[in-house]
């Protein structure tokens, strides 16, 4: 089984704060000549959003999104 541990530094989609994050992958498909990409949640520190950061066992990012707010559900009417 391989294992890799990346750093990877982005900006935030919210707020643009720069974000440094390290990430521990294990498994089989874990090569950096395969196209594996993984997905992973990381909240800012600085607006506390939730980015989606996409990236390969190279340590490329390849993309962040913001991932929408939870709704609250509204109370029933009852």
């Amino acid at each position: 089984m391989t294992e890799l541990e990346l750093s990877l530094d982005f900006a935030c989609a919210a707020c643009r704060s720069p974000v440094g994050v390290t990430v521990r992958c294990a498994g089989d498909a874990l090569d950096v000549t395969t196209k594996v990409r993984a997905t992973v949640a990381v909240p800012c520190p600085t607006c506390g959003r939730i980015n989606d950061l996409t990236f390969d066992p190279a340590g490329a990012v390849l993309g962040v999104t913001p991932r929408p707010p939870a709704r609250l559900p509204e109370p029933s009417r009852n």
